[in-house]
């Protein structure tokens, strides 16, 4: 992981990883929803507001972990600086 994102505070960092959830979701063409269902929620109210970082929500690293998994991705790519 770059230094940078060592020196981010701990909101700007569940805002970053937010943001890199989200255009890792759209690239393999998952809705919140169907994300969502796939990781064993009901609802996309968690993702959709860990997403944007709504009211302090975030990711959990179990929640990462089975994000990385439907995804195809490498959970270290939700700490990337740039997609």
């Amino acid at each position: 992981m770059n230094k940078k994102l060592n020196n981010l505070s701990s909101d700007a960092l569940h805002i970053h990883i937010g943001k890199n959830v989200a255009c890792l979701r759209k690239k393999a063409n998952f809705s919140q929803l169907e994300l969502s269902l796939e990781i064993g929620n009901k609802s996309p109210s968690l993702l959709s507001s860990a997403e944007v970082y709504k009211n302090k929500r975030h990711f959990n690293i179990t929640q990462l972990h089975k994000i990385a998994k439907v995804l195809d991705v490498n959970i270290c790519d939700f700490f990337q600086e740039e997609l």
